[in-house]
């Protein structure tokens, strides 16, 4: 046995760094199609084996960077601190476009058109969450601390993000202010995971919005397509303050507000006809920008989108006629 454990440590080996590049929920398709495949390697040997490996996968199109391991990790936290930050950056744009009476959408349209931008990770909503961004950030201001660097702008995209995830919290119990607050309210609320095609609930928006809700005093009732039973694994019901629903429908009956959160498709083209009967007050607060503003409102609904500024004189007529 130890002669044999011996002759394992003469072998020759080498250790490289491929970080990978996939999205939850399509990792398959963006492996076998990938924007770039980064290795960091110190031997031309590992190049070489690296190299036979991601011969199918890789072309001129979809170009193979070898680098050192160093620059490989750090092309990784760079890459998803980047997206984070653009995501970051629209949402302080959200912000000041709902002082101002601008709409997000439309500066993001006319942004996102310029080659130089374009569109990707320029939407605002309520936050990113997932295991990549969040920790990604971390890990780069992390790194930078250690090597007695500090680094104000990832720093700033964390800060934006955990402050952005309060946006539905803070807006609905703005509206709600002039009507007795948000305790004993019932608020149907759509999507749990952190982003569709997922049931990942980690660093999720949707989790500081149910405890934001409940610490008012409001019962949540939450429908998500696959993300129930980890929502209920990790959360139960709160103290019975958070009841899970089996459709989205189910979750509006009785409902002073529809919040939502998490923008899978299905919530894409709901009957609103039905929203309309099932609602107790037709109040609808858009943490991912889905819906048509101006439908809704002609429709007859109070409205409110992360950077889609109400008329103040649209939100104070609403109130009397509904409230």
């Amino acid at each position: 046995m130890d002669r044999n454990r011996q002759l394992a440590t003469r072998q020759p080996f080498d250790v490289v760094s491929n970080p990978e590049f996939l999205r939850e929920g399509a990792a398959v398709a963006d492996f076998m199609r990938p924007d770039r495949v980064v290795v960091g390697a110190t031997s031309a040997r590992a190049r070489t084996v690296m190299e036979q490996l991601y011969a199918p996968l890789t072309s001129p199109e979809r170009p193979l960077f070898f680098m050192d391991p160093c620059s490989a990790e750090l092309a990784k936290y760079t890459a998803n601190t980047m997206l984070a930050m653009r995501i970051s950056f629209m949402n302080e744009v959200a912000a000041l476009c709902e002082r101002v009476g601008a709409d997000v959408e439309e500066v993001r349209r006319a942004v996102g058109a310029d080659k130089r931008i374009g569109s990707s990770f320029l939407s605002a909503g309520v936050g990113y969450g997932g295991s990549c961004f969040p920790k990604d950030v971390k890990a780069l201001v992390a790194t930078a601390h250690a090597h007695g660097l500090t680094f104000p702008l990832a720093e700033a995209v964390e800060q934006v993000n955990e402050r952005q995830k309060h946006w539905l919290v803070d807006r609905a119990r703005a509206y709600f202010a002039a009507n007795g607050g948000l305790a004993g309210k019932r608020l149907a609320l759509w999507g749990l995971a952190f982003k569709p095609s997922t049931d990942d609930l980690r660093e999720a928006p949707a989790l500081t919005v149910i405890d934001g809700l409940i610490a008012e005093g409001a019962h949540v009732i939450a429908y998500d397509p696959v993300a129930i039973p980890a929502a209920q694994k990790l959360l139960g019901d709160r103290g019975g303050k958070l009841t899970y629903a089996t459709s989205a429908y189910e979750a509006l009956a009785g409902a002073d507000a529809l919040l939502l959160v998490t923008e899978w498709n299905e919530f894409r083209q709901p009957d609103w006809a039905r929203v309309w009967t099932l609602l107790k007050s037709r109040v609808i607060f858009d943490g991912r920008n889905l819906f048509d503003p101006d439908q809704l409102r002609t429709l007859g609904f109070f409205y409110a989108g992360v950077g889609r500024a109400v008329p103040a004189v649209q939100e104070v007529a609403f109130r009397q006629a509904n409230n």
